[in-house]
């Protein structure tokens, strides 16, 4: 789904570029069947870790603008053009869009972004680009400036890429939510050790003091999402220590009406849709993708091409 959601990428001349992290199931066999000119395939029979995996792609790369799309994530088909736009006429090196995330097909937390100023000013504090890596695009001549990806992370790279971006200059931005974040239980960003070492590692790079009551409300999701309740309250817990009680009260709403939703006689993107203009534009392009993606589409494809 990944793949398909940026090869139909439009009023866009791309290459893509896969990194396969040493994949030990049917990756391989599966980029090797897909019959498209603009794919080329990097085989990493070791995995080095996300930030390499990055590095490595754009060190490969030939065209003008870089963006980077984790495996599970998603975009709409005229995200990478809009941005581009964006960027040209504001004649800004990176640019960042919105973003929805989505269990299934189904949007569970959709929110505009920040605007660029405002964004710039939280960055060291908190990463208020919405849908880590798969979010930013950056001008080559940018990247070869403030790049690559810190190889010392193991989640956080982006936040870090977007930290030193703005020390470059201002982004520009898309106000849509023109791509999205999948969650899940095998999500890379749920490494909880992982996000603490490298918000540590933040606030020693770039002598900053991070928004710890933000970072533990976070973190109390994702325990959420992992089923572990008891740890996930203790985040919560420790957020309304750090002056995060009204945003803990939102969360804790916010993932009432989530559950509710999903016994609800209507469907949640429906209901979506109706309440919220902002996840009513994501679901109309991720109902698209999920049509094409879905096995009796393929099929008749297939056919019609015999």
């Amino acid at each position: 789904m990944t793949l398909r959601s940026v090869l139909r990428q439009q009023s866009v001349d791309l290459e893509v570029i896969v990194v396969d992290e040493g994949s030990t199931d049917d990756t391989a066999s599966m980029l090797a069947a897909v019959a498209d000119t603009r794919l080329r395939i990097i085989r990493h029979d070791t995995p080095h870790g996300l930030s390499a995996a990055r590095n490595h792609g754009a060190n490969e790369a030939r065209g003008q603008w870089l963006a980077f799309v984790d495996d599970d994530d998603l975009w709409a088909p005229d995200r990478l053009v809009r941005q581009i736009e964006a960027a040209e006429q504001a004649e800004r090196g990176w640019v960042y869009t919105g973003s929805v995330n989505i269990e299934g097909w189904r949007i569970v937390y959709s929110r505009p972004p920040l605007p660029p100023h405002e964004t710039v000013a939280t960055l060291p504090r908190y990463n208020v680009i919405p849908g880590g890596g798969s979010n930013v695009m950056w001008r080559r001549s940018m990247w070869m400036n403030v790049g690559p990806f810190d190889t010392r992370f193991r989640g956080g790279e982006d936040w870090e890429m977007s930290i030193r971006s703005a020390q470059y200059g201002p982004p520009a931005w898309v106000c849509r939510p023109l791509m999205a974040k999948r969650v899940h239980e095998t999500n890379m960003f749920l490494n909880v050790s992982e996000i603490m070492r490298a918000t540590r590692l933040i606030e020693d790079l770039h002598h900053t003091h991070v928004d710890w009551g933000k970072v533990h409300r976070w973190v109390a999701e994702r325990y959420l999402r992992n089923g572990q309740r008891g740890a996930a309250l203790a985040q919560f817990a420790k957020a309304a220590m750090k002056g995060e009680v009204g945003g803990v009260t939102e969360d804790l709403s916010r993932l009432l009406r989530r559950r509710l939703g999903r016994y609800a006689a209507v469907s949640p993107p429906r209901i979506a849709a109706m309440s919220d203009p902002w996840a009513a534009e994501a679901t109309a392009w991720l109902s698209e993708l999920q049509t094409i993606c879905s096995p009796g589409h393929s099929a008749t494809q297939r056919a019609h091409a015999k």
